[in-house]
């Protein structure tokens, strides 16, 4: 069979090249972020207290690859508790200026300092009130002059060979985003369950606010038998409930005990195998609960320490509520 078009490039190409490019592209970045780091000042901890106390919306705009490093800086600050969005300056000048208001914060990205696009909406984001954090590589350009507050994203160089494609600075910016955010969030005593409450689609979000009592299975879907019930009555509430367990109540439904597959086949392989053994003498007593209003994550926590594969619910005066296993939690996408 003759080489494909794709493997006759792949074995021409000069892999300890690429790699030893591909190393000196991502040490150039980490050289240029570190020596951001070691740059910051006053300005800095003033476009965090800007953020911060801002009544209105963080608006973020740049041109280029310029926008698409804002478009995630607003997507990162909405994410953390900073209402943000977008706004493309080419479109603002078109009527999207009317999104920015008396109280919101712009922050203006442009590696130049001297974007068209950019300069010609700051005279109405000024005269509309707003206040302009500019990031830009030029601290001698018009932006970084014009604007409330300059914070630098300069680099000695850029990542790309030819010094021409925006590499290292968009990496710089970026950065300089992301300690924005972070430092706003701090300020701000952000929770986990905070982050949780605007990212409810994604896992994580599902782990920090799923609680126990919206997987469990309640009413007729919890498997119990009455403590005066026998092995065989066990076996038929099990099988018909599918949770691999059976709770055992008395006549307030005060949880006795559990009776699990593990159980059962412990008791097919001792003498107390017969269909009218009383289910107490073969339960497990005292068996691993959970309350309703715990975390759903705290339940796998729990069933993992444990090695079990479900858990009961109980209330505060140790009444059966609910009653769920793994699979329940997998569903949930808990796991």
């Amino acid at each position: 069979m003759s080489p494909t078009l794709l493997q006759t490039e792949l074995s021409h190409t000069p892999k300890s090249q690429s790699l030893a490019l591909a190393r000196k592209v991502l040490l150039i970045e980490a050289k240029e972020i570190e020596a951001l780091a070691s740059s910051l000042d006053t300005n800095f901890e003033a476009a965090v207290a800007l953020i911060l106390h801002c009544k209105g919306r963080v608006v973020v705009s740049g041109m280029g690859k310029s926008g698409h490093i804002g478009g995630k800086i607003a997507a990162t600050l909405a994410s953390t508790g900073t209402p943000a969005f977008f706004m493309h300056p080419a479109e603002a000048s078109h009527g999207d200026l009317g999104m920015i208001t008396n109280g919101d914060v712009v922050i203006a990205l442009s590696n130049s300092g001297e974007s068209d696009e950019i300069l010609n909406i700051l005279p109405t984001i000024k005269r509309l009130g707003a206040k302009v954090v500019a990031i830009t590589g030029n601290k001698a350009s018009t932006l970084a002059k014009q604007c409330d507050i300059h914070l630098s994203a300069e680099v000695s160089q850029e990542a790309c060979p030819l010094g021409l494609s925006p590499t290292a600075s968009t990496t710089a910016a970026l950065a300089l985003g992301d300690a924005l955010a972070v430092c706003v969030l701090d300020a701000r005593d952000f929770s986990a369950e905070d982050f949780a409450k605007s990212h409810p689609g994604g896992s994580l979000g599902r782990r920090l606010i799923t609680r126990v009592q919206d997987v469990m299975r309640t009413g007729n879907a919890i498997p119990y038998v009455r403590d005066s019930a026998v092995l065989a009555d066990a076996l038929i509430e099990m099988t018909q409930k599918g949770l691999g367990f059976t709770a055992i109540v008395n006549q307030q439904e005060t949880l006795l005990g559990i009776f699990t597959d593990g159980d059962l086949r412990r008791v097919f392989a001792s003498d107390k195998n017969n269909q009218f053994t009383e289910i107490t003498t073969v339960m497990h007593p005292n068996p691993k609960t959970i309350p309703a209003n715990k975390l759903a994550a705290e339940a796998v926590e729990i069933m993992e320490n444990t090695k079990i594969n479900g858990l009961l619910v109980t209330d505060e005066n140790g009444k059966l509520v609910g009653a769920f296993n793994m699979h329940d939690l997998l569903i949930a996408k808990i796991i």
